[in-house]
């Protein structure tokens, strides 16, 4: 079985040395020896250290590599949209296997792929684009497919997990927990992918995809990165028994009308520190699963670095050159519910609110009449001087079950009262609390 690798980096070097390293093993699992026919790069003088490869198997024309008719299998690790995209649909309609970690990609235009694979008759597999070697998708793809899932939550960026596990380990603000996980080399040296839940949001889109037989893209997810979470917000989780954690949260249910939908987000929440994703730290990753049938599951581990993606990338390699092997094709695809994705405002969720208010009579009864005109009700109210020392006071309430437009319009109401001098933080609360 003959390969292409398009990229060579951190993840396709940790490829190319488990194949040297694993290739009796893999022979041995396949029932044939993988060899790598050419390796697609961008700049063919670069320094490749003691990598075992070839020098003469890398080439700058990736598209003439994958049309190559003794390359059974494409595996791509490069990244981004373009031009991997043409290149993989290019092979896919050709009738090759492909292997991929391409999260971007398939969040941004997963139809495509699947379409081109269903035409060629090839694989498509991409376990390495979400939670890195945690085994999660083909489980969602094949072994759930006699349930109904009915919720995916999960930590599945390892640079902000790190940056709120730390702020809420050691008090540090945003700037320095970010500072701490790019000297750590936990985050990039432009780490908005990651702050701001583009990544998080990509992975969350083909979960929601696999979960309900249904498309979901990156469009469709409600985004928020976790730059504006303080110290104060951590604190106060911290004082409600709870601790920030950027989810993604997948869910399906009925609209308002009974029309089955699924949702889809990606935000900051509160979770209790009882709730299992709570004790997820450092840069792991972990998703929590619930299904009608098996009940709740919870997958963990290291959701990125060379060698995790590596393996996830092998490990689909072995089953994709085991179909071909065989001569069969197992479809990659079950899109057969294409349920609507629901608005944002009409995900049921709750609030966090802090306010900063005017320390002086019928202050609460005033703000309590807000949340009331919009229909959502009061759990918990906390009350406490300001910290500023101008005789103010602070509001902590934490609201019930509502919709999302709900919060969101009573919170801009507030916002517009004399009494309330600033609604310092906003926040969801999930899992239970």
């Amino acid at each position: 079985m003959r390969l292409a690798l398009l990229g060579c980096g951190t993840v396709g070097a940790e490829v190319v040395r488990l194949l040297n390293e694993q290739s009796a093993d893999l022979a041995a699992r396949i029932g044939a020896p993988l060899e790598i026919a050419g390796i697609a790069v961008r700049r063919l003088g670069r320094d490749r250290g003691d990598l075992p490869v070839d020098p003469g198997l890398f080439t700058t024309d990736a598209l003439g590599l994958i049309k190559r008719d003794d390359v059974d299998v494409v595996v791509e690790v490069i990244g981004g949209i373009e031009p991997a995209r043409g290149w993989l649909v290019e092979a896919l309609r050709a009738g090759k296997s492909v292997v991929t970690a391409n999260k971007a990609l398939l969040a941004e235009d997963g139809g495509a792929l699947h379409d081109a694979a269903a035409e060629g008759g090839g694989d498509l597999y991409y376990e390495a684009s979400v939670a890195g070697a945690i085994p999660l998708l083909r489980p969602l793809r094949e072994s759930l497919h006699g349930d109904r899932i009915t919720q995916v939550t999960g930590i599945v960026n390892g640079t902000t997990n790190f940056i709120l596990s730390a702020m809420h380990a050691t008090g540090a603000g945003f700037a320095e927990a970010l500072e701490e996980a790019t000297e750590l080399g936990y985050a990039e040296a432009d780490p908005t992918a990651d702050v701001e839940g583009f990544d998080a949001a990509a992975k969350a889109a083909i979960l929601a995809s696999l979960a309900f037989h249904t498309r979901v893209g990156a469009a469709d997810v409600h985004r928020e990165g976790i730059t504006e979470v303080t110290a104060a917000d951590m604190a106060s989780a911290k004082a409600m028994g709870c601790t920030i954690k950027l989810l993604c949260i997948a869910a399906r249910g009925a609209d308002g009308q009974g029309r089955e939908t699924v949702s889809v987000r990606v935000h900051p929440a509160m979770i209790p520190l009882t709730h299992p994703l709570a004790s997820v730290g450092d840069a792991f990753n972990a998703v929590f699963v619930e299904a009608e049938a098996a009940g709740q599951l919870m997958f963990y581990g290291r959701g990125a670095g060379g060698a995790p993606t590596a393996s996830a990338v092998l490990g689909d390699v072995v089953a994709v050159a085991r179909n071909r092997l065989a001569g069969v094709r197992v479809a990659s695809e079950s899109a057969y519910a294409a349920l609507p994705v629901r608005p944002m405002g009409e995900a049921l969720t709750r609030y966090h609110i802090s306010l900063d208010v005017a320390d002086r009579p019928g202050v609460l009864e005033a703000v309590a009449g807000v949340f009331a005109r919009h229909d959502v009700s009061i759990a918990t109210v906390r009350q406490g001087p300001s910290g500023g020392g101008n005789g103010d006071a602070v509001l902590v309430i934490v609201t019930h079950v509502a919709p999302d437009a709900a919060l969101a319009a009573t919170v801009q109401e507030l916002r517009g009262l004399d009494i309330v001098r600033s609604v310092a933080s906003v926040l969801r609360v999930e899992g239970g609390l």
